[in-house]
């Protein structure tokens, strides 16, 4: 690809190709990549980018990107890796694109206030992980990784500033959170305008058919659809995809909430979590996260509705994530565990940990083996009647354990056995 913007020659615009009939084939692709999706924009050149495919045998370059902010993704980063994994089942190209050179910038997408640019150092630490963990629900053999930096370096400051012309003030303020915070009156960097300009022109770099994103996304994506036309390209699609919610099923899953489900968590963990969402909760994670077919969770939904238990049906989505990110077994082996921790069992893998200082308050105890943040939270569950030692309520927060081995447990989950000394 030409790297300098400057280089684009105007031309007319070509007579528009007649349309191609859609097969069973087509339209059962345009049902796989619609399903759970919010939008997806415009459906019927994206039925037509399908139908070529099918006939030339070319496969569509479908595109992610990923800025490395965090080196760890949960279940709600892979709502998009799912949807890639099942356009990659169809026989598309994807491509991971690793965001190195625009997480320098920092994404401005549903922000209130800038976001700090990240260091080189923060940026290929976190990277390192990204791939790794996206593998375990995309096909790294056939998935194409690159970098953003490919390009963006190239591009220079002359590059920035004539990318930097092909779109106006006015146009980035028609973005919601640009628009909130400048009536607002909170800062708006000028460098943060670049950040949509640079997403789009991955776009043209990797002369993407159909571009994937959350919902926080859709501006920067139309921004890669109309920086295309300006390279003669003809403009991705775009497919956004809802924010999955996490355990409390109000909120978006998210670290700094707490409300998460890490794809890197120990299966046991993982498989809790899971049963821990609501009953109405679980038909969102089938439709998002489950490779089940629609039909099959059709009749899942109609079972249940009959009369059927909803256990069963969040025990299956339980299962199968459990084992997409660890295995089978260890699924089976997570259902055990759950099932012994409902009738009041000590599950098997718990943390074996040595305290010194006994006789110890049993708030200052939750809190050095880590059970609880701090003692003011160990006091609050101790009122809740959240606190058990070897299997006893213990409701006395003036409590003192004594010198001794035993199992130490707070709510449902979190279990240490504790030599205290």
């Amino acid at each position: 690809m030409d790297t300098n913007p400057d280089t684009k020659t105007a031309s007319q615009k070509p007579a528009a190709a007649p349309l191609l009939p859609l097969s069973d084939a087509v339209q059962e692709a345009l049902a796989i990549a619609k399903r759970g999706a919010d939008e997806l924009l415009i459906e019927s050149e994206f039925a037509q980018k399908l139908a070529r495919s099918e006939q030339s045998g070319v496969p569509l370059r479908i595109k992610l990107g990923l800025d490395p902010t965090a080196p760890d993704l949960h279940l709600g980063h892979t709502v998009v890796l799912n949807k890639m994994r099942q356009l990659q089942n169809l026989g598309h190209q994807v491509i991971f694109l690793i965001g190195d050179f625009t997480s320098m910038i920092g994404d401005p997408s549903g922000r209130n206030a800038t976001r700090p640019p990240l260091t080189r150092e923060q940026i290929e630490l976190n990277a390192q992980t990204y791939f790794k963990q996206a593998a375990l629900v995309l096909d790294p053999a056939r998935t194409e990784m690159r970098y953003n930096s490919e390009w963006c370096d190239a591009l220079g400051a002359r590059g920035m500033i004539q990318l930097a012309s092909r779109y106006t003030v006015a146009r980035m303020m028609e973005r919601e959170d640009f628009s909130k915070r400048f009536k607002n009156g909170t800062p708006i960097s000028v460098h943060e305008f670049l950040y949509p300009l640079m997403q789009g022109y991955d776009s043209v770099a990797l002369k993407s058919d159909l571009e994937l994103g959350g919902t926080d996304q859709k501006f920067n994506l139309l921004v890669g659809r109309e920086l295309q036309k300006d390279w003669n390209q003809e403009p991705q699609c775009i497919l956004t995809m809802p924010l999955l919610e996490g355990l409390d099923g109000v909120e978006k899953m998210s670290k700094s909430k707490n409300n998460y489900i890490g794809i890197t968590e120990p299966a046991n963990t993982m498989f809790a979590k899971v049963m821990s969402i609501s009953d109405t909760m679980m038909w969102r994670y089938y439709e998002l996260l489950s490779w089940r077919s629609l039909a099959e969770v059709a009749d899942l939904k109609k079972a249940i509705e009959q009369g059927g238990n909803p256990r069963d049906a969040k025990v299956a989505i339980a299962q199968e994530i459990v084992a997409r990110f660890h295995s089978q077994q260890a699924a089976e082996d997570a259902l055990a565990d759950f099932v012994n921790r409902s009738k009041g069992g000590i599950p098997d893998d718990i943390a074996e940990l040595s305290i010194t200082g006994a006789p110890l308050g049993l708030a200052q105890l939750l809190k050095q083996t880590g059970l609880c943040a701090s003692t003011s939270e160990a006091m609050r569950m101790i009122d809740q009647g959240g606190v058990r030692i070897d299997g006893a309520v213990i409701s006395d927060k003036a409590l003192k354990a004594e010198a001794g081995t035993f199992v130490l447990q707070v709510g449902k989950r979190k279990f240490a056995r504790v030599t205290l000394a």
